[in-house]
């Protein structure tokens, strides 16, 4: 069994951009839904049969509170905003278990999801379908990998280190020390990326760092190293049997006529009877 964990946010971030492209700008009031519901069934018609997709209900969560500066809702265009909650409806209506994440972000509910499928013996492998660098924090050996659609690239735990040049245990010390524009924390001033994967080589997690390597700045780090450190507690269920896709909802006919494309009706229904 190979359970596919799906950030909505992302993928809802890149139809909708790249839907623009072709629109001359003039967007669809649900064309990234309907971009992110296509990926899914794709997805499903390649052979996946567990899929869970989490998503950001809400921009802010209680990192917020930890640092003023990290990433809030602010800048997001209202058409994009707009879509984020429709998403989660046809997700659900689609019957793709779904978690809109509140306190906590949709990152978080990624690797509690990898945390509760890889105690599973059935599970053979977990895929995390996301770019974001955070994420790689979760990958274990050849058993969870992350997958980047963009770039086609499956990063097992070798991968994490080629990449990175740590293993992926301690990429949120790596994100403490190097930043993460994208959430909105700095990094530590005149740490990079070599000089930042040389400390945690020598040293391990910045805990274990002499007072010497950091001075003042420690109690910085440990604080951008807890931004970047995702949650694996979020109870989202109990069982890997509730990501086995059983077919859309009796409401899924509205919902694809709502969003502008009834044809997703017919597909999914074609994909629900095709032999698995």
């Amino acid at each position: 069994m190979i359970i596919h964990l799906i950030d909505g946010t992302y993928e809802l971030f890149r139809h909708f951009y790249g839907l623009r492209r072709f629109t001359k700008d003039k967007d669809r009031p649900f064309g990234a839904v309907v971009g992110v519901l296509n990926t899914v069934l794709q997805m499903i018609e390649e052979g996946a049969t567990h899929l869970g997709v989490a998503t950001d209900h809400v921009i802010e969560s209680f990192r917020n509170e930890l640092w003023r500066d990290y990433k809030t809702g602010e800048g997001i265009e209202p058409a994009l905003l707009a879509q984020f909650h429709p998403l989660e409806e046809a997700l659900a209506a689609m019957g793709i278990a779904v978690w809109p994440m509140t306190e906590l972000e949709a990152d978080d509910a990624l690797a509690s999801a990898a945390a509760i499928a890889c105690k599973d013996p059935r599970v053979e492998k977990v895929c995390i379908w996301t770019p974001d660098k955070d994420l790689a924090q979760c990958v274990r050996e050849d058993r969870i990998v992350q997958v980047d659609r963009k770039s086609n690239a499956i990063r097992n735990a070798d991968g994490v280190r080629a990449k990175f040049g740590v293993t992926p245990a301690l990429i949120p010390d790596y994100l403490a020390l190097v930043g993460d524009s994208a959430d909105g924390y700095p990094g530590i001033p005149g740490i990079g990326p070599k000089s930042a994967a040389s400390l945690l080589t020598r040293y391990g997690p910045i805990e274990d760092f002499p007072p010497q390597a950091l001075g003042e700045r420690r109690d910085l780090a440990l604080l951008f190293k807890k931004l970047a450190t995702l949650r694996t507690d979020a109870p989202l269920f109990s069982d890997v049997d509730e990501l086995q896709w059983r077919g859309p909802t009796a409401r899924f006919s509205t919902c694809a006529a709502r969003i502008g494309d009834p044809r997703l009706l017919a597909r999914t229904d074609k994909a629900f009877a095709a032999p698995r």
